[in-house]
């Protein structure tokens, strides 16, 4: 039997995801968690054979509760399932050790694909996300901008260039307005850029979002 940990604090999408693996013979969502804290807390009182992971959590991200499962268990399989886009967030991920990323419009089966590959051991990556870390190992010699940023650091770049306010983004991540605004001041400097504006020509270029 797959025992799963689910993490997502949109109780909806837990339903959802419950309701796809209820129905498949030897996989079981043995608990769930809604964000990063309780995660952790979980992980460390039972034992999970993959956990399902978002990225877009309040408080502690999906990355830093990734880092951390990782840290404490580095051999559970850690599966991203996210509504960001491959061109975000998949590399970073990948980095990090996680076993595999979808994004929450892949079918069904799919999942339930991803989540066997990942037990068994496997990496689980879409053929056109294979193509990009092929790309993005013959280009690793010359980092990206984006690329010199911390986990938060690039998580505050994406939301202002989505178009958030910084109070918004304070809001979201939980974190105070001086917080973001000291993370804005951090991102440009380390760019060298001098705007939103120019942040946010920065990010659709380069397609971290659209």
């Amino acid at each position: 039997m797959i025992n799963i940990l689910i993490v997502d604090d949109h109780t909806i999408v837990r339903e959802g995801l419950k309701q796809i693996i209820s129905d498949v013979p030897g996989m079981d969502i043995a608990d769930e968690a809604t964000n990063g804290n309780e995660a952790l807390a979980k992980m460390r009182e039972n034992r999970f054979d993959v956990i399902l992971l978002d990225i877009s959590m309040p408080g502690k991200s999906g990355l830093e509760t990734l880092k951390e499962i990782k840290a404490e268990n580095q051999k559970i399989p850690v599966l991203i399932l996210t509504m960001h886009p491959e061109e975000q967030y998949a590399v970073r991920v990948l980095k990090a050790g996680a076993s595999g990323y979808l994004t929450k419009e892949s079918a069904p089966d799919e999942l339930i694909t991803a989540i066997r590959k990942v037990t068994n051991g496997g990496k689980y990556v879409s053929a056109s996300l294979a193509e990009k870390l092929a790309f993005h190992l013959e280009a690793d010699t010359e980092k990206l901008l984006h690329e010199t940023l911390s986990d938060r650091e690039y998580q505050v770049l994406c939301k202002i260039s989505s178009g958030n306010t910084i109070s918004e983004i304070a809001e979201e991540m939980s974190l105070s307005v001086k917080t973001i605004s000291t993370y804005r001041a951090r991102i440009l400097e380390k760019m060298g850029m001098k705007s939103n504006a120019e942040l946010t020509y920065y990010a659709i270029k380069n397609q971290l979002v659209y």
